[in-house]
C-alpha cells in the first residue's frame, strides 16, 4: 500500500500486548503512519514498522561485551595468544612419542 489513510488496518508491534497485532492508523505524517491504535487492547503508540525491540537483557549483555573488548588491548591479546599456543605445540610431540612407545610394546 503506497498511501496510508486514517483508519486503515496494518500490522505493527504492540507495546502492551508484546506481539505483532492488527492496528488502526490514528495519525499520518508524510504519507507514513505516525501513531497507531491496537485493535486488541486499544492502546495508542508510535508506529514501529513491525520491529520487535531488543530485550533489556540482550542490551545489557551487548554493553558488557563492548566494555570487555575496550579493556583488552590488541598487544596484550596477541601476547596472551602466543603464550597459550607455545605449551600446546610443545605437548603435541610428547604425546606422539608416548603413543609410539605404547604401540611398540603391543607388537
Amino acid at each position: 500500500m503506497s498511501e496510508y489513510r486514517l483508519g486503515d488496518i496494518i500490522d505493527d508491534y504492540c507495546v502492551r500486548c508484546k506481539r505483532i497485532m492488527n492496528h488502526a492508523v490514528v495519525s499520518v505524517l508524510n504519507r507514513e503512519p505516525a501513531k497507531v491504535r491496537c485493535r486488541t487492547c486499544h492502546s495508542d503508540h508510535d508506529y514501529r514498522r513491525e520491529q520487535v525491540p531488543p530485550s533489556k537483557g540482550d542490551l545489557r549483555k551487548a554493553a558488557l561485551f563492548q566494555e570487555v573488548l575496550k579493556s583488552v588491548s590488541p598487544d596484550a591479546a596477541m601476547a596472551e595468544a602466543a603464550v597459550l599456543a607455545d605449551p600446546i605445540v610443545e605437548e603435541a610431540p610428547k604425546a606422539k612419542a608416548k603413543a609410539k612407545a605404547k604401540g611398540k610394546g603391543r607388537n
